[in-house]
């Protein structure tokens, strides 16, 4: 699988290059792949200007090799009101087919969704996720920082450490 997709890492051991985490931090290097999904308690919010787009107390967090979490909020803690469908779509060989969200107005994507996600991801199904270089997202009041790369909707704050997938020169991470 290494050769198909260039990756070098699955989360078993960390490379000499990782950053050692210290006490209430953790690593990317320890993070699985194939991804993990799990519930995250903290208080998640997510803004755009002075509109609240998300509030949650029950986001999940995608945990992959290298990546930051992508946190997803659950479709009851979204303001569609705010949102819109736009054009585009992706596919992830461990979630499935991806369609996007904007800000109503816009075609701008700001967040991603998967409506029928691969076995093992279904948690995911109608969840939102929020790229923090496009919106403000806040974890417990403390606003992250977006993952390197335009592609990749990683939140970064200061319990991780890396270094993180989204450079250039990272893909096979």
């Amino acid at each position: 699988m290494t050769e198909r997709y260039g990756w070098q890492w699955y989360g078993q051991a960390r490379p000499p290059f990782a950053v050692e985490p210290g006490p209430g931090q953790e690593s990317v290097w320890d993070f699985p792949r194939p991804p993990r999904v799990e519930t995250d308690g903290r208080l998640v919010e997510v803004v755009s200007g002075d509109v609240q787009l998300a509030r949650s107390k029950v986001a999940m967090r995608l945990l992959e090799t290298a990546s930051p979490p992508t946190f997803y909020v659950l479709p009851e803690d979204v303001n569609f009101a705010e949102l819109a469908r736009c054009g585009g779509s992706s596919s992830c060989e461990w979630k499935g087919q991806a369609s996007y969200w904007s800000l109503r107005g816009s075609e701008r994507p700001v967040a991603w969704s998967y409506d029928r996600p691969k076995s093992g991801f279904e948690a995911l199904t109608g969840a939102i996720a929020f790229y923090p270089s496009r919106v403000q997202c806040f974890v417990a009041g403390e606003r992250v920082e977006a993952q390197p790369g335009d592609f990749y909707g990683g939140w970064i704050t200061r319990e991780l450490v890396g270094p993180f997938k989204g450079e250039p020169g990272t893909s096979g991470w």
